[in-house]
């Protein structure tokens, strides 16, 4: 499958500053397969490690400081010569600090050696600034991506091409549709191939219950016994938390007497390490947004559409007609891209109970509100009441329907999403 990073990928390749790069996201959303298949495509030879319960490998990084010694002996223990400049050394599963620490030697001298690292617990690489190393997120597919495996870039390129222009897609319906299937699959890359291929609807759902596992068992990485099952409590209960009507999440739906303070630690690990995200709650609009946030109040959201679609035990051939669902999995879906392309999230609520479902921040310091309007729940009046009390200079209402624009507000159809970034919002 064609992934964006491997784009990134290429211009790390190239650079004249290069630095160890670490790839970080969840799990089976492909980081593994896409790093060595690059590997394999740009270089003489690619030599693997995997640090997962690899005292060797630790034990070397933790004794040797010097960059000769440590590629002989990385060149032993592989059995590959390797070559500067010329060949792709990957770490995978990289959980030890240590190891990670090892590799800013390469990085603070200017080492030709290209180095990748790879690892699903972001919460290792905090203490680290990257003036050695250098730090990439990879998550699942987005829609434009599925769109590719599904050989539809012509039709991706088509929807860039109508938000560009702010002109309507010729072939909406048929985007929509596909959308609709996205929602199904979500973007992990197992779960696409096997929709791809055919399989019946029970084989994949049969391996999104697998993945959730896998979150289960990385939960469990917690070194806070007691978070362990209070994060797999998390976990479970968001999807019935986005089926209320006010979304903000509530301790007590988890059982009585539950209380924020026992279960903040858990969740902040939870999104630090990329299992869930969250969206705070602000009640007016100054920059930056961060010093408005209620630290209280949020919404928690799922990293794949797909996942939330099993979770909540929906049918594919019915939900479409469930104006209600639909929503829940457009609002995962928008928080979602717009976490992936770096914004930091926030919903608004006035007094009165009006609410914006998304307001962010770009790099120019501009305010961005993003509302959700579905068809048959077409009660969008907060985001005019939003912009009649603040000044905004762009707005967005993501529909159903074709790309249009009235009066000061963008309409960007829900499969239009991956448009959206630090460079066009």
């Amino acid at each position: 499958m064609e992934r964006k990073i491997v784009s990134f990928f290429q211009k790390w390749k190239n650079d004249l500053i290069r630095k160890p790069l670490i790839v970080y996201g969840p799990k089976q959303v492909g980081k593994t397969f896409t790093v060595l298949d690059f590997g394999k495509k740009e270089y003489k030879n690619v030599v693997y490690f995997n640090g997962c319960n690899n005292p060797q490998l630790l034990d070397l990084f933790q004794k040797e400081k010097s960059i000769d010694k440590l590629i002989v002996n990385l060149s032993l223990i592989s059995g590959e010569t390797i070559l500067e400049q010329d060949s792709l050394i990957v770490f995978d599963n990289v959980n030890d600090i240590e190891i990670i620490k090892g590799l800013k030697l390469f990085g603070s001298s200017n080492s030709t050696y290209h180095i990748i690292a790879i690892t699903s617990r972001r919460e290792n690489l905090n203490e680290f600034k990257g003036v050695e190393l250098q730090f990439k997120s990879m998550t699942g597919l987005d829609f434009e991506e599925y769109l590719w495996a599904r050989n539809e870039k012509q039709l991706a390129n088509l929807i860039r091409d109508s938000y560009d222009k702010r002109k309507t897609c010729p072939f909406h319906k048929v985007a929509m549709d596909l959308f609709y299937e996205y929602l199904f699959t979500g973007g992990l890359p197992e779960v696409v191939k096997a929709f791809i291929n055919g399989y019946s609807d029970e084989q994949i759902i049969a391996i999104k219950d697998k993945v959730i596992d896998t979150y289960i068992k990385e939960i469990a990485l917690n070194p806070n016994l007691i978070d362990i099952s209070r994060g797999i409590e998390v976990l479970k209960s968001i999807p019935s938390q986005l089926q209320k009507e006010n979304k903000k999440f509530q301790y007590g739906l988890m059982g009585h007497g539950k209380r924020a303070k026992e279960y903040e630690n858990t969740i902040k690990y939870m999104v630090n390490n990329q299992l869930i995200c969250r969206s705070y709650k602000i009640r007016q609009i100054r920059s930056p947004l961060s010093s408005c946030r209620e630290m209280d109040s949020f919404k928690l959201y799922l990293v794949d559409e797909g996942i939330l679609f099993s979770m909540l035990q929906l049918n594919r051939k019915t939900f479409s007609a469930n104006e209600e669902i639909k929503e829940i999995l457009f609002e995962n879906h928008i928080a979602k891209t717009l976490m992936e392309a770096g914004y930091a999230l926030y919903y608004y609520q006035s007094r009165g109970k009006a609410e914006v479902n998304f307001v962010v921040q770009n790099r120019m310091g501009e305010v961005i509100p993003i509302e959700i309007t579905i068809k048959a729940m077409s009660k969008a009046k907060s985001l005019s009441v939003l912009m009649k009390r603040y000044t905004v200079g762009s707005a967005y209402r993501i529909t159903e329907n074709n790309f249009a624009t009235k009066k000061d507000v963008r309409y960007i159809p829900i499969y239009a999403m991956f448009c959206l970034n630090d460079m066009k919002i």
